[in-house]
């Protein structure tokens, strides 16, 4: 959805779209735009020699809207930029895609203190699952209790995030932005769509009250998780069992190996014109190329506006080695593998000994 962006957002700690250089800044602010970052984890897994070289890049672009609603954060130290000591050594970094709906608000909100909440927890990092789901929660509270003093301030947003802790990899989702993972040139789904055509959505909206029409959650909405949206009656409840839009996320962590080459996030604009495996594809090519993250990203948001996309489009990738994929011999669909008979291969010897 479009809408006009509010003019009474002085004071919020919104700010006007640009590009910044990644930088220190106090509690409490984030970087609009990172460039390439790169951070390193060297603890040693007694099960696994496998040491994540994080590598980071960004790029987004209005696409066919009038107005930008995208917004997105890449940070390579999350404890350190906000002046908190990092537990033994540990690197904690943190990506996240933000994509709003009825202007650009909430996805600024979300984008510039989620980070923030989620390191002021007391279970961080220790406890990075609880705290998450938490810090979703709490987030969304915090813009409600800003919607009821700035009624302008009514718009949504949903959120995708992105941890790398050692070699662990967590990704937290509500709405439809996706995380794809690259392992051997195979894409893993990372995240689940929250739209109301997933029956498990379906079913979960319809015990607590709501409706799906015509594709959308009571017929407003094309989401059934996302942040915001407290204007819209119906939708959300404060506390138990609440509404049918919900803030809480889907977490999927994973172990990192060798075999896991890069991460991309992207808004669903991405989605609407890249399949997993294609952006996998597309990327894997691109890295083998130049192998730089940010280049990568700017080409698979150009590639998504030439096959003719035309929502917002945001596309972070995060790779975990500092040298472009290999090369994979794949096999090709409808060959078939040939081989010679012992017989055989004697009668070749014996028509061949008599040349």
């Amino acid at each position: 959805m479009c809408a006009e962006e509010p003019e009474d957002t002085e004071g919020l700690g919104f700010r006007e779209e640009g590009i910044e250089e990644a930088a220190e800044f106090p509690l409490g602010q984030m970087e609009r735009v990172c460039e390439n970052t790169t951070s390193a984890d060297f603890r040693q897994n007694k099960l696994s020699n496998f040491i994540p070289v994080v590598r980071s890049g960004d790029w987004s672009d209005i696409g066919g809207r009038q107005y930008m609603e995208d917004a997105h954060v890449c940070i390579p130290d999350l404890a350190k930029n906000f002046g908190f000591p990092s537990l033994n050594s540990e690197v904690v970094s943190f990506y996240g895609v933000f994509d709003g709906h009825g202007g650009k608000d909430a996805a600024h909100f979300v984008r510039d203190n989620l980070p923030r909440v989620i390191v002021e927890d007391s279970d961080f990092p220790l406890q990075l699952e609880k705290v998450v789901r938490r810090s979703f929660m709490q987030i969304d509270c915090q813009f409600a209790e800003t919607c009821s003093h700035h009624r302008a301030l009514s718009s949504g947003t949903t959120a995708l995030t992105a941890m790398i802790f050692g070699r662990s990899l967590l990704v937290a989702n509500a709405g439809d932005c996706r995380a794809v993972l690259s392992r051997c040139g195979t894409a893993i789904e990372m995240s689940m769509d929250h739209r109301p055509c997933s029956l498990t959505e379906k079913l979960r909206i319809e015990s607590l009250g709501g409706y799906v029409d015509d594709g959308y959650l009571n017929g407003l909405l094309g989401v059934t998780r996302a942040l915001g949206d407290w204007h819209l009656e119906g939708m959300k409840e404060v506390g138990e069992p609440g509404g049918p839009l919900i803030a809480e996320p889907e977490l999927k962590m994973i172990t990192l190996t060798k075999d896991d080459e890069f991460l991309i996030i992207g808004s669903d604009g991405i989605w609407d014109v890249f399949s997993n495996q294609n952006s996998v594809d597309f990327a894997r090519k691109r890295l083998q190329e130049h192998n730089d993250v940010k280049l990568c990203c700017k080409e698979i948001v150009e590639e998504a506006i030439r096959r003719g996309a035309i929502d917002n489009l945001t596309a972070v990738l995060v790779s975990f080695h500092l040298e472009p994929p290999p090369q994979i011999k794949v096999d090709r669909p409808g060959r078939v593998a040939r081989s010679i008979s012992a017989d055989g291969l004697n009668s070749l010897r014996i028509l061949l000994g008599r040349q």
